[in-house]
């Protein structure tokens, strides 16, 4: 997969009607960062279950993961019955490498759904969150990585993990900032610093986001 630009963010997949757009803001990436409300953050009653994630929004026999690995394969995987995929290959920014085949790959929510959770996402719905956890409309919302990589990075926010590439940081942060502005999410004082920080070396550039509520 080609590294996106954080000048024109593309909406490869087809998005699910529940997250239609609201409207569209371009901002400098470190005023959208100021833009964001900040709250601390509360994780009572999280069950990873209140995001029902994986679904076949279009009813085309692909679920959301299969989905995100056929729209972001650098090498076309082999797609078989019931949306079955074999061979391909993938790059993961995370970590800087190739990955032969989608047994090797997770599909990463950049903003963990925990983390969305404590950020506004508990006062949501049952079919807001299951449009967030299926997010289509935004390539910057799912991504394909290694799976060692994004088990490692688990529920964190970026004030306790970073990609371990170094080169992918700036955009790891710009997107989080543009996945966080695109829900209207917030973010917690120690999040917001650590996004800060990075931001402080990397590129003032515009961020263009689809509202999705």
């Amino acid at each position: 997969m080609a590294e996106r630009s954080v000048l024109t963010p593309t909406t490869a997949h087809a998005a699910p009607a529940a997250t239609a757009p609201r409207g569209t803001v371009t901002l400098p990436v470190q005023n959208a960062l100021t833009r964001l409300p900040v709250r601390s953050e509360d994780r009572t009653g999280y069950e990873r279950t209140k995001f029902k994630h994986w679904v076949d929004a279009d009813k085309d026999g692909c679920n959301t993961r299969a989905e995100v690995l056929k729209a972001e394969a650098v090498v076309a995987p082999e797609q078989g019955a019931s949306c079955r995929l074999s061979g391909g290959a993938w790059f993961s920014p995370y970590d800087d490498r190739f990955i032969e085949g989608p047994g090797g790959l997770d599909i990463d929510h950049l903003v963990p759904l925990a983390e969305a959770w404590d950020s506004g996402a508990s006062d949501w719905s049952a079919k807001e969150r299951e449009a967030y956890a299926n997010d289509l409309g935004d390539d910057r919302a799912l991504i394909a990585v290694s799976a060692a990589s994004n088990r490692s990075k688990a529920d964190q926010d970026p004030s306790t993990w970073l990609p371990p590439a170094d080169g992918y940081r700036c955009q790891y942060v710009t997107d989080w900032v543009a996945d966080k502005m695109r829900w209207r999410l917030s973010v917690d004082a120690g999040e917001q610093a650590a996004l800060a920080e990075v931001l402080d070396n990397c590129p003032d550039a515009p961020v263009t986001v689809t509202l999705a509520r």
